[in-house]
This record gives structure tokens, sequence and C-alpha cells, in this order.
């Protein structure tokens, strides 16, 4: 008989924690929603919902905009 088990359903970080916002500015937070290739990685990956992830990805395209992030590595 196969049991199976359900994973433990991913918590959006920013809802959770409202007093620190990611920031195109702030890199090291930008570099943990991204690859080793610098793609940015999907939702149910980071556990993020929808609107945080549309922003997190908005963010991260600034970055890359004014060269704190490269496009690809």
């Amino acid at each position: 008989m196969a049991e199976f088990y359900r994973k433990k359903k991913k918590v959006c970080m920013m809802c959770t924690y409202t007093d620190k916002p990611v920031d195109y500015k702030k890199v090291e937070t930008l570099k943990r929603y991204t690859n080793e290739k610098g793609k940015i990685l999907p939702r149910r990956v980071t556990g993020n919902c929808a609107r945080h992830q549309r922003y997190i990805a908005q963010q991260i395209k600034r970055a890359r905009a004014i060269g704190l992030l490269p496009y690809t590595k």
C-alpha cells in the first residue's frame, strides 16, 4: 500500500513579515529569488503569493536595468 504525504504549503514571506519590504536596492534579498543563472524563480518554488511574486519580479527587473543584478551569468 502506497502512502502519500502532503507537502506543507509554503507561506508567502512578504505577507508574514511586512516590516521588511523587498526593494530593488537590496541585492542580497533579491538573489534569494533568482537561480544561479540569474532567472527569476517561480511561485511554486519561492512560495510567494501572486501579488508579491509580481512585485519581486518587478524589483528584480529594476535592479537588472540599473546594473545591480546581472541578466545572465
